[in-house]
């Protein structure tokens, strides 16, 4: 199938059931907490319709696609010419009757679908607040790294109003923000239930968190052993090697 490549775009190779994802070769491309993600989320039930906030050229859709048994994933993303990735990378996978993409700002959800009728959301939200860390002069970059064009709580709030009672929320996001998830998760009645702590090495603090809520759910806390990435030598650890299907 020919897909038009505009400037500064290319096709890499997922290495799983021969999916393919267009990114910019100059702006923000995905990076091993997306693949994280969609490995903590892939028990997702099955015949599932979920959605994907901040879905960027919607890498977390086309490997939940693959690894699950879901019926229907709509990938949201806010700038218009990566959501225009999304929907030709989908094409280009021959998933356009499991994946939707939608070109929305994501707090306009609620008045796009009919509250409460998703099973699951999964979400890569920009991880930094605005007024922190150094500011990428890249805007797609931007938009993707710091709360620009939303906020943390836009994004649990949105999620409590388009999931089902007891619907799963799975999130990717940085250790120092965890005060602020358990607040706004509570805020917002989606109980954490499972807390994973990635670290890079053994002997190194974590630098990316996963965890899973549900809405309206009982009170209890599962806080699960250590994701490992790199063994001492540099390279993955069997844990990751499994989840990239090297092993």
């Amino acid at each position: 199938m020919d897909i038009i490549l505009h400037e500064n775009e290319r096709i890499d190779d997922l290495e799983l059931n021969n999916l393919k994802i267009i990114q910019s070769s100059t702006g923000f491309r995905f990076g091993i907490d997306a693949v994280l993600l969609s490995d903590f989320a892939k028990n997702i039930k099955n015949n599932s319709i979920v959605v994907d906030l901040c879905a960027g050229t919607g890498i977390i859709s086309i490997l939940l696609a693959s690894k699950t048994s879901l019926s229907k994933i709509y990938a949201v993303e806010i700038q218009e010419h990566v959501a225009d990735m999304a929907s030709r990378s989908i094409i280009l996978n021959n998933l356009c009757s499991k994946i939707e993409v939608v070109n929305s700002d994501l707090r306009n959800l609620p008045d796009s679908f009919v509250p409460g009728t998703f099973d699951c959301v999964v979400t890569n939200p920009p991880y930094k607040k605005c007024n922190s860390g150094l500011t990428n002069i890249n805007k797609e970059k931007l938009i993707s790294r710091h709360e620009v064009m939303c906020l943390l709580e836009d994004v649990i709030s949105v999620s409590y109003k388009l999931l089902k009672n007891n619907g799963s929320f799975y999130m990717v996001h940085r250790p120092d923000r965890l005060a602020d998830i358990m607040f706004l998760l509570r805020k917002f009645n989606m109980e954490p239930k499972i807390l994973r702590f990635v670290h890079p090495f053994a002997n190194k603090a974590p630098n990316l968190l996963l965890i899973k809520a549900v809405k309206n759910g009982n009170s209890f806390l599962k806080v699960e052993n250590p994701l490992i990435v790199y063994n001492n030598d540099n390279t993955y650890t069997n844990e990751i090697l499994k989840i990239y299907n090297k092993i």
